[in-house]
């Protein structure tokens, strides 16, 4: 499969990488805060930070989503400001990443800084079929801590 990608800034392939893989094994590439200067966020702000590419996903079987990167979380308590952010097939405008800062203490995005991760994952698109029930479950409607601590 190829993802297409392109360049919304000329800084993107030059003094910014293209978005990669950190290791053969990884699951997202790497996105880059394509920005001019540095951007503080104190805590609890909250940021759009352009990544300065757009991409082309191979059809409507695929998505990209953007998860934040681990050890910005653990470390500074960067997040997604939505969780997880989602790129479908038919967008083609810039990967913007919504950035909250959840930590202790004010935290400074520094250009070309890798702020987030993107994995390309199938799709399902699923028919709707509206039904008067659904099949019983041991668990039924149980919800939020339904089924223990074990």
């Amino acid at each position: 499969m190829k993802l297409k990608v392109r360049a919304c800034s000329e800084k993107i392939g030059g003094e910014i990488p293209l978005p990669a893989y950190a290791t053969e094994g990884s699951a997202g590439l790497d996105l880059r805060a394509c920005i001019e200067e540095a951007v503080t966020l104190p805590v609890g702000g909250r940021a759009l930070i352009p990544t300065g590419i757009a991409i082309e996903l191979p059809g409507a079987e695929t998505v990209a989503l953007v998860f934040a990167r681990s050890g910005l979380a653990i470390r500074h308590g960067l997040a997604l400001a939505n969780g997880v952010g989602v790129i479908d097939s038919d967008y083609r405008g810039e990967i913007k990443v919504g950035l909250i800062n959840q930590g202790a203490e004010a935290y400074t995005i520094q250009p070309g800084e890798r702020i987030a991760q993107l994995a390309v994952l199938p799709v399902l698109q699923p028919e709707i079929e509206l039904v008067q029930s659904l099949s019983e479950t041991e668990r039924g409607a149980g919800g939020f801590g339904s089924t223990g601590t074990k």
